[in-house]
């Protein structure tokens, strides 16, 4: 076949086609156009979800006759003041966005300067007009209307209105995320759908309340602040506590040089921060904001521009995941205040000790330090006391003392589960087995890290029968599992013999955890380091081995598990995301009994 130059108006189909997805898309392009204009307001209006009209209209900068007319032409841009790739500091860079849209749509744009005159043109099917004058406030108006009106067989790739819809308010939330101190408003036609005033205050503020008014007030609530750098990469936003989680990856919103992403990189760096604290099937909500120096990121490297490429990966990964654990562990035993879409875990209003005694760091260390009860000892060694007594007159006054501790004073257990603990402010209800397997892992996490688990020798080797391929998983791994204190061997076809098991699990079950670990092997499959694993090693065997529902606690016990709380990182939640404790104020216990 003979070689032949492709018209232009086919090149700019064949754009389309990368550029031009959906009607999102379209939305993208345009939107992001307006807000390097310099615009301090953006309204885009819709007709059938997108496929009649889009509608995007700004207070930016506006463009002259001339201009207006070499903005639809292929590859022209006012955005790369130079040739450098590496130095784009504007959404759009490539100009192809407008030619593109007008190959496949009918396409008008209305456009004036603050000093000049209003000026009008249309592109149709790829076919441009000559622009004539046009009456018109500062700024640029542009209408792409009957998408795909040229390219047909596009419109049977679309989904239902309905999700075109989602989709574009998907888009324009993550825009508005990334520059909160545009306004933005967007309708249908019929009926406002999101409006958005502009921001004011630094940036810090802007952020907080841009993602305040599209997330809503419960991630405001649910969220922590992250501030961390390294080597000119500045990490900033706020990430969910793990009790705040969701069923999908929807609400996990990346941000890179004020550009909306969704890269691969970041999202396996915020799934790797919360791996211990997450169950494997829920996901965090996050909003990540990363800033750094153009030369260190290349945003050229996939059409749509929706995902960047790092000089250096291993830097921004360790960031991310630095930065977000840094930020859980500071919010220390705090837990989700609303309820999560894992289920109800008991509505209440934001739970917020204020004006209580705070113990200081030496005060919890030596409450830490002190014998605690029989029972909790058989789990956490270092904690021996003889059975406790009931409490003694004398004793009442102590017992009001552990009131002003944020998490309060043991008052009773309910279905030897939950114990009731009372601040000045309201009840704390806490999970017995979940907090304590968080406690058990913290501490095998710190062994792991300072010297390696410690071991205790069995009286007698246990011996469990696994089946063929799980006992040869496990026999593939003995020298890992020693490193956290499991010493096995083959024993005989298809079983193991446990010799050792961690120190610190006390009198576990030795065959419930050594068949959760043969499956957990198994379900990760042979192209794995186990050493990487550890932290889920670590975390099955604090689940098999804390203290469990349905067994008494002594008032004793119950206070020492809440002052250990208090001082582990990270106690508002179990290994699996779920809450430790949750609150109710008084002001909330008086509205169930109406006397407010």
């Amino acid at each position: 076949m003979a070689l032949r130059v492709l018209p232009p108006t086919l090149v700019n189909q064949i754009a389309a086609g990368e550029v031009v997805e959906r009607p999102a898309s379209v939305v993208k392009e345009l939107v992001e156009n307006a807000v390097d204009s310099g615009a301090s307001r953006v309204e885009i209006a819709l007709v059938e979800s997108g496929q009649a009209l889009i509608a995007v209209t700004d207070d930016g900068s506006g463009m002259s006759a001339d201009d207006l007319s070499l903005a639809v032409e292929r590859h022209v841009t006012s955005k790369l003041a130079g040739d450098d790739l590496l130095d784009i500091r504007h959404l759009g860079f490539r100009g192809e966005a407008l030619p593109s849209i007008g190959s496949v749509s009918r396409l008008s744009l209305t456009s004036r300067q603050k000093s000049g005159e209003a000026w009008t043109l249309s592109v149709e099917g790829g076919v441009k007009s000559q622009q004539r004058p046009a009456a018109h406030a500062p700024g640029t108006r542009v209408e792409v209307r009957d998408l795909f009106y040229a390219t047909p067989a596009r419109l049977k790739f679309l989904k239902s209105p309905r999700a075109e819809l989602s989709a574009i308010i998907d888009m324009v939330e993550r825009l508005a995320m990334a520059h909160p101190a545009v306004g933005f408003h967007l309708s249908d036609g019929n009926r406002s759908i999101l409006r958005l005033a502009p921001e004011t205050g630094d940036l810090q503020q802007q952020r907080l309340s841009r993602l305040g008014a599209v997330l809503g007030r419960d991630f405001r609530d649910n969220a922590v602040p992250l501030d961390a750098e390294r080597e000119e990469v500045q990490l900033g936003g706020w990430a969910g506590l793990p009790t705040y989680n969701r069923g999908n990856a929807a609400q996990q919103y990346l941000f890179v040089n004020g550009r909306p992403v969704k890269d691969r990189l970041l999202l396996g760096a915020l799934k790797g921060a919360y791996q211990d604290v997450l169950a494997h099937d829920r996901y965090p909500v996050a909003a990540l904001f990363l800033d750094l120096p153009g030369a260190s990121v290349d945003v050229n490297v996939h059409p749509a521009k929706a995902e960047v490429r790092f000089r250096d990966a291993g830097l921004v990964r360790g960031l991310l995941v630095s930065g977000i654990r840094h930020a859980l562990a500071q919010a220390g035993h705090r837990t989700a205040v609303t309820e999560s879409s894992a289920g109800p875990i008991f509505q209440a209003s934001p739970f917020r000790p204020s004006g209580v005694y705070r113990p200081s760091a030496e005060a919890i260390k030596s409450a830490l330090s002190a014998q605690a009860p029989y029972g909790l000892s058989e789990h956490i060694p270092g904690l021996s006391l003889p059975p406790a007594a009931p409490i003694r007159q004398e004793d009442e006054e102590a017992t009001q003392d552990a009131v002003q501790y944020p998490l309060g004073a043991a008052r009773a257990q309910i279905k030897d589960t939950y114990i009731v603990a009372e601040t000045p402010d309201g009840l704390i209800l806490v999970d017995q087995h979940a907090a304590h397997e968080r406690l058990v892992m913290e501490r095998m996490k710190a062994a792991l890290d300072e010297r390696g688990v410690q071991s205790q020798a069995l009286l007698l080797p246990e011996v469990v029968d696994l089946g063929e391929s799980r006992a040869a998983l496990l026999a593939d791994h003995l020298d890992d599992l020693a490193k956290v204190g499991l010493v096995i061997e083959p024993f005989g076809p298809g079983a193991v013999a446990v010799r050792e098991t961690p120190a610190l699990l006390g009198k576990a079950d030795v065959q419930s955890l050594v068949r959760a670990l043969a499956d957990d092997i198994a379900q990760w499959g042979q192209s794995f380091e186990l050493t990487q694993r550890l932290g889920d090693i670590v975390a099955t065997m604090a689940c098999h081995s804390s203290v469990r529902a349905g067994r008494k606690l002594s008032i004793e016990e119950m206070n020492a598990l809440l002052r250990q709380m208090e001082a582990t990182p990270l106690s508002g939640q179990c290994n699996h995301g779920r809450p430790t404790h949750v609150g109710i104020s008084w002001a909330d216990v008086e509205k169930l009994f109406s006397r407010r």
